[in-house]
């Protein structure tokens, strides 16, 4: 005798099987932060934003000016390990290019 009962049914009802899906939580997101100072070149932290944050030159001069304006401004939201690889891009070529830029993460 098979699988089956005795009615020759499987004991499964027909109809749409669900699948259950667990509940998962959004990542966490980050806003990554350019930061004012007086010594590095606008148009350094204009490329930075092209380069690191693939920012039109019109969004990269917009921001460029908001943090110079204002003394700090956000490039950008995203999840933990991508805000973390862009702060340390920016920071990396800063450093290289010997400019205090300073970036930094925020959750949002």
């Amino acid at each position: 005798m098979g699988p089956e009962g005795d009615d020759g049914k499987s004991g499964f009802e027909s109809g749409t099987a669900t699948k259950v899906r667990p509940k998962t939580k959004r990542p966490s997101l980050y806003r990554v932060l350019l930061l004012n100072d007086d010594y590095t070149p606008q148009e350094f932290v204009v490329l930075v934003l092209q380069d690191v944050f693939n920012k039109s030159r019109d969004d990269a001069f917009q921001i460029m000016m908001h943090v110079h304006q204002k003394g700090v401004g956000e490039c950008g939201v995203y999840p933990y390990e991508v805000a973390e690889t862009k702060v340390t891009r920016v920071m990396d070529t800063a450093r290289k290019n010997q400019h205090p830029l300073q970036c930094v993460m925020e959750k949002q």
